[in-house]
């Protein structure tokens, strides 16, 4: 990504000011809310390995990081909206058009869960 690109996670700041900081050290997310916008344009910049590396290690062994990546890549991310967050839990909607070009809008309330300081993704429930 281009230094001076706005980060894809809608926070008006250039991407190396805001989440390629995370995504350079997960551990320097301070929330839940910082974890899953920084997650959300590692789908837009293709940081498998981040996203793979943030799943919770009580949840980790069950993602696929082929299909993690083959999700990445197909689709056309387009916007991040945080609906609601709490400490631990971040309602979003993920706009993105899929492989056949349609809009489509993964709405997710997702757990989060801080293990020594440390934030991760658990799991999420799709609400639409």
């Amino acid at each position: 990504m281009n230094q001076q690109q706005l980060c894809p996670c809608g926070s008006n700041k250039i991407y190396e000011e805001c989440c390629s900081l995370i995504h350079q050290d997960y551990k320097k997310a301070e929330s839940a809310e910082q974890l899953m916008c920084a997650r959300y344009a590692a789908f837009v910049v293709h940081d498998i390995d981040f996203i793979y590396n943030t799943f919770h290690p009580s949840t980790r062994r069950f993602q696929n990081k082929k299909d993690i990546e083959s999700w990445a890549r197909e689709s056309k991310w387009m916007q991040l909206e945080v609906i609601k967050a709490t400490t631990n839990t971040v309602d979003f909607k993920a706009h993105y058009l899929d492989s056949n070009m349609n809009v489509q809008i993964h709405h997710e309330k997702s757990n989060f869960k801080q293990v020594q300081n440390v934030w991760f993704y658990v799991d999420g429930k799709i609400l639409s």
